[in-house]
């Protein structure tokens, strides 16, 4: 073994004893820690992988990024995973891909119609506004806040060319009624899957049903890279599309480090340029640089490992609270699963019913002021924030649920950091408020 291996040897060892003393379990203070609605969730392997990538030195994407590349696409099922920076790239990613001239007829051109819906986070509707796309906004259901599916069949107009849509807080949309659409009409399907890594419809992962996928690797989501998001595909020239956009647009599909996949690095012909120019720089979309670096990879390749305990973690704590807030459903709207399916979900929502005798701010109030976290449903109704008025949309159907969410509807968290003793200082704590107590001063 050479001395640099041995050295790499000795300073993991230190990186896992730093990691007991830095990182100890302390059992939990009611009323002092938080019980958060999201967080990073790591053991010594992750600051094993960390370091072990940094003493590469290789920085951008490497042998980490390969393996989890390879590792995912594997998980879902799929030929294609292309790792970006963040789940919004992901997003932008696969959306800008259906406007590749590669296409042919079948791109997306400007003006072109994506039915969406308007509760949930900006980034699955921006980059669809992005690339002068015109938005078509259905309401939701309350309950499982994904899409009625009747409005998207009533919103598909002779302009519509794809369906872009997440799988709201790990909820699986109706993805039978939404496939049917898309084949019948012959749509693209693009799933947010950022909220649902691990969720399932008809036994089969969500994220992989469509023509492409996205997922988010934010400390708040199923598993981490800190920053990073991944865009998911069975379709290799979609694939081939995306890891374009993906690197500055070029045409060239060479992985860091290698020069000539194609075999004719100095033989094509591509536009006006001289023939046999370099295809390494070729540029055949006008793209960007969004690439993870090889650090953020190797803490996903870790994670990777924990994600089936993580979903089943997931599942129990849900579980564990609906159960808990059963008796509150006179006054308290409790989330659903959509029919055949299994989410692994990313928050518990609630939504406060009219007549209930409190509003969402009292019952938020209270649990922030006992240290529970809690989250809007993100962005309630885009159409309502200033970034979003003015945009060309059509709304089919009005948005009434929509509406309801904004103003009615929170989440607290199930995310597998919560352990017992903190679901039940939770549960505690809606008892306490039902009971008639609020905060004071708040």
């Amino acid at each position: 073994m050479s001395a640099a291996s041995v050295l790499r040897e000795q300073i993991l060892s230190l990186v896992r004893q730093y990691h007991e003393a830095q990182f100890p379990v302390r059992p939990f203070a009611p009323g002092h820690d938080l019980a958060h609605y999201a967080g990073r969730v790591f053991d010594a392997e992750e600051l094993c992988h960390l370091v072990d990538s940094s003493l590469d030195f290789f920085l951008t994407a490497n042998r980490y990024a390969e393996r989890f590349e390879a590792e995912f696409s594997d998980y879902l099922g799929l030929s294609d995973a292309l790792l970006v920076n963040s789940g919004s790239s992901a997003n932008l990613v696969a959306v800008t891909s259906l406007t590749s001239p590669k296409l042919g007829e079948r791109r997306l051109k400007p003006g072109d119609e994506v039915l969406t819906v308007a509760a949930g986070f900006p980034t699955t509707l921006a980059p669809i506004l992005q690339n002068s796309l015109v938005p078509v906004f259905v309401d939701v259901n309350l309950g499982d806040y994904t899409a009625d599916p009747n409005r998207l069949a009533d919103a598909i107009g002779p302009k519509t060319r794809a369906i872009v849509m997440a799988h709201t807080l790990g909820v699986p949309f109706d993805l039978d009624a939404v496939g049917e659409l898309a084949k019948k009409h012959d749509l693209w399907l693009i799933e947010d899957n950022c909220d649902a890594l691990g969720s399932r419809y008809r036994d089969r992962l969500t994220g992989t049903f469509g023509h492409l996928g996205t997922m988010s690797f934010y400390p708040a989501h199923h598993i981490t890279m800190g920053e990073g998001g991944c865009v998911v595909t069975n379709d290799e020239r979609l694939a081939r599309i995306a890891r374009s956009f993906r690197d500055w647009g070029r045409d060239c599909y060479c992985a860091g480090g290698e020069s000539n996949t194609c075999g004719t690095r100095f033989s094509q012909q591509f536009g006006t340029l001289p023939h046999g120019f370099d295809h390494k720089y070729v540029y055949s979309h006008v793209g960007y640089n969004l690439k993870v670096t090889d650090m953020q990879a190797a803490i996903g390749c870790a994670q990777l490992q924990k994600l089936d305990t993580f979903i089943a973690r997931r599942r129990a704590n849900f579980d564990w609270l609906l159960n808990a807030l059963r008796p509150y459903e006179d006054r308290l709207l409790l989330p659903r699963a959509t029919p055949h399916s299994a989410p692994s979900w990313f928050g518990f929502a609630i939504t406060v019913r009219d007549g209930a005798g409190f509003t969402r701010a009292e019952l938020v109030r209270f649990l922030e002021a006992n240290r529970i976290e809690t989250r809007s449903l993100f962005a309630g109704n885009l159409l309502r924030h200033p970034a979003f008025t003015g945009i060309p949309h059509r709304v089919v159907g009005g948005l009434a649920n929509t509406d309801t969410v904004m103003h009615q509807t929170f989440f607290v968290g199930v995310y597998p950091g919560l352990d017992r003793a903190r679901l039940e200082h939770m549960a505690s704590a809606f008892a306490r408020f039902m009971r008639g107590e609020r905060a004071g001063g708040l």
